[in-house]
Parts: C-alpha cells; structure tokens; sequence
C-alpha cells in the first residue's frame, strides 16, 4: 500500500471510466488540482521529471474524460508528460514506485498497461505511430480515435515532421495535440518556434503550416481552461480526418 494520499475525488478515480461517469464537468478543476498535488508529493520525494507532466495535468484529465479510452488511443511523446495519465488509468496505488528499481516503469510501456498504447521513449515518434494505428484502424472498419501529444521542441523533429506529412494525405482519425510551452531541456529555438511564438501573439501574416499540410487546425486554446479544452475536444471529436489542436501550457505549472 502507498503511504501517499490521494484526495477525496482523485481518490474514488481508478480508470478512466470512474472519470467519465461519477465526475461533473464542475468537478474536473478540482480533480486536476488534487492529481497537481498528487504528483508533487511523490516526485518531490521518489525523483523523476516534474515539469512535463506537471504542465500537461489540465489536458490529461480532459483527454481521459472526453475519449473512450483505451479502445480510443492515446500516445504521449515524451514519456514525462504521462505521470499523470499512469495515475488515471489504474496505477495510481503504485505510482510511488515509478522509476524504482521493479517499480512502474518512468515512460508509457505496452505491457505495463493496455493504456499505454505505444512504448514512448524520448521525442518524436508519436505522430507516425499514431498514423499507423489510425490507417490500421481504418482498414479494419473501427470507428476509433487517435491522438499523440507532442510538444513543440519535438514536433520539428525528422519522424514528428514525416508523420504530419503522410497524414496530411489520408482520410485517417487523427489528432494531433501541440502542447506549445516554448520549453524543450532549455527554450525552444529554431524557425518553427518562431512561427508557433508568431501565432501566439498574432503577428503570424503567413498562411498556417499546419492547414497547408491538410489538417483542420484548431487554437491557441489555453491548456489549463479545463472547460475550453473538454469543449473543443468534444468538437474535434466529430470531425473526419488529420485534425490539430495548438495548446498553450506553463511547463512545471503548480511548483515554484
């Protein structure tokens, strides 16, 4: 047993489906703000990466109460933003064991749990794995969701980048979440951060890279307005084909 306490609705939240059915979308703020806690006083104490998960807490609660997971498929890229998805899908009693030698593994593993859809390592490779499971899908007449959250220090990477390319010539139900905080080890840099800073501020005269590349592209919304987030994935959700949604996040939001 953990000696860790979670509070009182993080702690009736075993899977997904207890989310889904026993919490109001009034709930949803305070969940979130006991899974922020939750994870500060493990990490804090046990080691591991604050920042990534810590920033992404608003969206991983969304994204497990919007999406029938695991049948719709999640993919992080970045195995250190899924601290909090380990917890909301049945590992919350183990969580203090993560990264502990026979523990819970730091990154999303495929035989830890059937949440983990795809065994992230570092950076990058979300984007063509999610593809691939979307066009599988697809082929098998599955009417399914798939969706990677990748940040925006990786999605200029060599694999991210080919992924959006296939996918912007197929019909297949992806979406793609660009959770944008301007950080990847250190600040962003490159042309494509420049653009994304661009958009952010308004100053972007250019057409948007990511309708070029033939996705409905949806944002800036603010990735810790839980009600802005639920609403904009339920309406992503009725839409066909390569979709992307631009998140603004604060990497490590919750610690000084």
């Amino acid at each position: 047993m953990s000696e860790y306490k979670a509070g009182p609705l993080l702690s009736k939240i075993n899977l997904p489906e207890d989310l889904r059915k026993n919490i109001s979308n009034e709930e949803l703020v305070h969940v979130s703000n006991e899974l922020r806690q939750y994870i500060i006083d493990i990490v804090s104490e046990k080691g591991g990466h604050f920042g990534a998960s810590l920033g992404v807490v608003e969206l991983t609660v969304a994204l497990h109460y919007v999406y029938n997971t695991p049948y719709d498929q999640l993919v992080w890229d970045v195995g250190h933003q899924a601290y909090g998805h380990k917890i909301l899908t049945g590992r919350k009693s183990e969580f203090h064991t993560n990264r502990q030698f026979k523990g819970l593994s730091g990154f999303p593993k495929r035989d830890e749990s059937e949440y983990d859809t795809f065994g992230t390592g570092h950076s990058s490779t979300s984007n063509p794995a999610a593809l691939g499971l979307a066009i599988a899908s697809q082929l098998k007449g599955e009417d399914k969701q798939h969706v990677t959250v990748i940040g925006d220090a990786s999605i200029g990477s060599g694999m991210a980048f080919e992924g959006l390319n296939h996918a912007g010539v197929t019909t297949a139900n992806l979406l793609v979440i660009l959770n944008d905080n301007a950080i990847g080890i250190d600040p962003s840099v490159g042309a494509l951060k420049q653009y994304l800073t661009n958009v952010k501020k308004g100053t972007q005269k250019q057409d948007n890279i990511f309708e070029a590349l033939n996705f409905e592209y949806s944002g800036p919304v603010d990735g810790h307005d839980l009600k802005a987030l639920v609403s904009e994935l339920k309406r992503l959700k009725s839409i066909d084909g390569p979709k992307f949604l631009h998140v603004i996040t604060t990497k490590g939001k919750g610690l000084r």
